[in-house]
């Protein structure tokens, strides 16, 4: 098993979990529960971890604003309790994926994917140590139906991959809107999407900007651009990413993951086709 296949099979299968940050089913079940927009997002993805302070929040999220976070937690739990929000999360994703994917979600395919998926974050969550996000949703109950089976494996083997990556970005002594910055300077997220969702202003933005520029990191002048030092950096967290990412994957080894990859791909151009992942932006991920 390679780092790099395994990466490909998150990503191959990461819209089906990373759908439920931007479909207004999502919204619509939040605000059922009693909670105002500004706190779905926070809430929906923290509810794993019970009703948790706002800090709780700011450090597993990583690059938020702290003062968005702050409109949202804690008065969130007051609003709707912690199992009822995870509830209303794992509705919004029963209603999305029949909108989104029609027929599929019943079919042997969709089973099957969902049990080699499975398979996997249940390896990845027998290693918990040193990822609390992932840890909290290990600790959900599995749904029944196969496209709910599928969904949840795939949102552990999300958070599994990002408690990693925000270790190793720790590591390298960044700050969250530094790391922002950085990801910007690849050309991958425009810089105002990740500044408006993460909700950093001019000041702390600027600020994170001179900071990663001190560094050698990014090139002189207005645009943010990598420089050869830069993308060394990128691309080493980004190796380390996947080199700590990668046991769930070789527990089923090669050939899952190339069928589970087969399985899912078509799912996953579905919901990217339907126009669900470009919805207005919303925080995320």
């Amino acid at each position: 098993m390679t780092p790099e296949l395994a990466r490909k099979t998150w990503r191959t299968a990461e819209p089906l979990h990373g759908m439920i940050y931007f479909v207004p089913e999502a919204a619509e079940e939040y605000a059922a529960a009693g909670l105002e927009p500004h706190m779905g997002y926070f809430a929906s993805r923290a509810a794993a971890m019970g009703p948790v302070a706002a800090g709780v929040v700011v450090a597993t999220f990583f690059n938020f604003n702290p003062a968005l976070v702050e409109a949202a937690i804690p008065e969130a739990w007051d609003r709707a309790a912690p199992e009822v929000i995870t509830g209303a999360r794992l509705q919004a994703a029963d209603r999305a994926l029949r909108r989104l994917l029609g027929p599929a979600v019943d079919s042997d395919e969709m089973a099957e994917a969902a049990e080699l998926a499975r398979t996997a974050a249940e390896v990845a969550a027998d290693d918990r140590e040193g990822r609390p996000l992932f840890a909290a949703h290990a600790g959900l109950g599995w749904p029944d139906q196969p496209h709910l089976v599928l969904w949840h494996a795939q949102t552990l083997l999300r958070e599994y991959r990002g408690d990693a990556h925000v270790s190793l970005l720790l590591g390298a002594g960044l700050s969250g809107v530094e790391a922002l910055v950085v990801h910007a300077a690849t050309g991958e997220v425009p810089a105002a999407v990740l500044r408006s969702t993460r909700g950093w202003d001019d000041d702390n933005w600027d600020a994170g900007v001179e900071s990663v520029r001190a560094r050698g990191w990014i090139e002189p002048g207005p645009e943010l651009r990598l420089t050869a030092a830069g993308r060394a950096h990128r691309q080493q967290v980004e190796d380390g990413t996947d080199l700590l990412s990668v046991r769930p994957y070789s527990a089923i080894g090669e050939e899952a993951c190339q069928r589970l990859r087969q399985l899912v791909r078509p799912l996953s151009k579905a919901i990217v086709d339907s126009g669900a992942l470009t919805a207005p932006a919303r925080p995320g991920p």
